[in-house]
């Protein structure tokens, strides 16, 4: 308890100077979260129960404060990326299969995977309305990029299952689509917002590329432990078939075939519980755990350049500790 009550506190340090610009975004995330047909109104409020720590929408409304004064279209735009990332995630548990999604359960749980696609159209639509109501289409040509990118990543790890290498560079290609491509999409979008110069908006979108890589190799580094603070079952990944950075790390360096063999085992579908819990010792006793890290650490340390050449401000205090937060977070 003590642990959330930390990582609360630093959340609202971090958006300390987008207080009141978090509060008309969330006007208008949540005027969509209803409807008048009773099933889909049902659904909404589930979605809208389970908000989580607003990372991508901060995030924007950070970059555009960085760059200028947030105006509406700062707000349509930090609703547009959030609303794409709901609509993602309602979609992933379906292809996932999971029935829960931070702690309760999934959409497709409690209402079916033909409601739960339907209901993540419908939040997608939400984020279109939202990118036209900014009259910029390049900021539709964004959302569409990043759609394509996440939609390439995702088919990419599932492709990657026929695959007997381990490949580092695949790695960084699935989570650059899977999750780097949105935080790039938030930072890309959030300065185009306050018309910044060309050469800030793409500072921004490498910076946001960048937190992007941080945030999904932290995530998958919590797969090796079981703390209960961690927020997912150790393991889990492999039991998804993924095979992520800390163990295609120890798998290249030890060359160890019988790790190997419980490896491709875990892309095909077919690895047992004793054999997961095998392939996380192994990758820990092998440096992988550290190995990641230190590759999240390089990612952050580039992320920090490209701010430090910003005006010293509120804001960009804020952006230091958001990255920080990122690649310190426990769950």
């Amino acid at each position: 308890m003590q642990e959330i009550f930390k990582i609360m506190d630093i959340i609202q340090q971090i958006r300390k100077p987008i207080e009141s610009e978090l509060d008309q975004y969330r006007k208008v995330f949540d005027s969509y979260l209803v409807h008048d047909n009773s099933l889909l109104n049902s659904a909404l409020s589930a979605v809208s129960s389970r908000k989580g720590k607003m990372m991508r929408p901060i995030l924007t409304l950070l970059t555009a404060k960085l760059l200028g004064e947030v105006n509406d279209n700062s707000i349509f735009t930090a609703a547009t990326f959030e609303f794409f990332h709901t609509a993602s995630l309602l979609h992933d548990d379906i292809v996932d299969e999971s029935d829960e999604r931070r702690g309760q359960p999934s959409i497709n749980n409690s209402f079916g995977n033909k409601v739960a696609v339907l209901v993540g159209d419908y939040i997608l639509a939400n984020a279109l309305i939202n990118a036209a109501k900014t009259g910029n289409t390049r900021l539709v040509d964004i959302v569409s990029k990043a759609a394509q990118e996440l939609s390439a990543g995702e088919i990419l790890q599932l492709s990657n299952v026929q695959n007997e290498t381990f490949s580092e560079d695949v790695y960084y290609d699935i989570i650059h689509g899977k999750t780097a491509a949105l935080f790039s999409a938030c930072t890309e979008g959030g300065a185009l917002s306050v018309n910044a110069s060309e050469k800030d908006v793409n500072n921004l979108r490498e910076l946001g590329h960048l937190i992007g890589m941080c945030f999904q190799i932290r995530d998958d580094i919590f797969d090796y432990y079981s703390d209960a603070s961690i927020g997912k079952p150790t393991g889990n990944d492999m039991k998804e078939g993924k095979v992520t950075l800390p163990v295609i790390y120890a798998l290249n360096k030890t060359n160890n075939g019988d790790y190997k063999n419980i490896a491709l085992r875990v892309k095909s579908g077919g690895v047992t519980q004793d054999e997961i819990d095998a392939l996380v010792s192994f990758t820990k006793e092998n440096g992988g755990i550290e190995y990641a890290t230190n590759r999240m650490n390089e990612f952050a340390d580039k992320a920090k350049d490209i701010l430090s050449s910003y005006p010293d401000s509120e804001v960009k205090t804020s952006l230091f500790l958001y990255i920080d937060f990122v690649v310190g977070r426990t769950y």
